[in-house]
């Protein structure tokens, strides 16, 4: 009974978290939108990804210098993998906006949502619990309120940007299989250089040579680079050692809120009421998911009356 007590805080810290590093994706939406505007979209991630590596550098030099480097294959191997799905969610969804509205490709991006539970139960062997799954639902309708326009007709961008959501889907399958038994810095390294090198490779082929680099495209790959790169992953790998998968992709449909809430704030584009109720069900799907199995284990009711009673009585003595 301790041991579950202890464990439900670090759970919720962890997606407290979570819910930061939705915010900090939301708040560079626009700014990553209007720098690969005017910029290679590969050359920008190059670039981003480099700078995020450089920032971690001191960590890492300072980890040799202390003798706890931890560049053990298993971690190699786990790092390449994990970056691997990241960066192809990344390609994917990029070719992907070329063949398809935004609206949809937001949509079917989201789809990780539901896809995280099924791969969780199929790979991991985690079948959701039921607030979970009820969560799950909420938030799934939430993003086809907040970003679905009715198309129904499928074209090629939509599989592109469907793989995107199955990589980012397998990202973060990935993150919690390895995360709770490897070191959560040389993992969160080794994916950054992951995605750095592929992105440098694909724009070295097909962007070369890169056009002058704008100040504030410079500022948009150093911001993004420290704080929606090595602090937000860095974060989320920390994180996954104590919340589960499904739990992590609930959260991260919070990203579409938090992107709507910041365009009004930074260029005044507002949410229409479609737009509210959808982001209303993604909060409410992840309140869900987070508050009802407390209410549903057994013995909550008769304790949360004892709690009630015992208040009373504090207060009337």
């Amino acid at each position: 009974m301790p041991a579950h007590r202890s464990a439900l805080p670090r759970q919720l810290i962890a997606d407290l978290s979570l819910i930061g590093v939705t915010a900090i994706w939301g708040a560079t939406f626009v700014m990553v939108k209007s720098a690969v505007a005017n910029y290679p979209v590969f050359a920008f991630l190059s670039i981003r990804f480099a700078l995020a590596l450089l920032f971690l550098l001191p960590a890492l030099l300072w980890r040799r210098r202390t003798g706890r480097q931890t560049w053990h294959r298993p971690t190699l191997r786990a790092g390449v993998l994990v970056g691997l799905a990241l960066f192809a969610g990344y390609a994917f969804q990029t070719f992907g906006l070329q063949y398809t509205t935004p609206a949809k490709a937001g949509f079917i991006t989201g789809l990780s949502v539901v896809m995280v539970p099924l791969f969780s139960a199929a790979l991991l062997r985690q079948a959701p619990d039921r607030a979970a799954v009820a969560g799950v639902i909420m938030a799934t309708a939430g993003l086809a309120l907040l970003t679905w326009q009715g198309e129904l007709t499928v074209v090629f961008g939509d599989i592109l940007v469907l793989a995107c959501a199955v990589s980012f889907a397998m990202h973060i399958i990935a993150l919690g299989a390895f995360s709770p038994r490897m070191d959560s810095l040389t993992l969160l390294a080794v994916q950054i250089a992951t995605v750095m090198f592929l992105s440098l490779g694909i724009s070295l082929l097909t962007e070369w040579p890169w056009p002058a680099l704008p100040a504030e495209v410079m500022g948009a790959a150093a911001f993004t680079g420290v704080a929606a790169t090595t602090i937000a992953f860095g974060i989320q790998t920390v994180a996954q050692r104590f919340t589960s998968p499904t739990h992590t992709a609930l959260i991260f449909a919070m990203e579409p809120v938090w992107a709507g809430l910041f365009s009004f704030w930074l260029i005044g584009e507002r949410l229409g009421p479609r737009s509210l109720a959808g982001a209303g069900l993604i909060l409410a799907g992840m309140l869900v998911a987070e508050l009802m199995p407390a209410l549903w284990r057994p013995g909550a009711g008769k304790a949360l009356a004892s709690q009630g009673s015992s208040a009373l009585d504090n207060r009337n003595p």
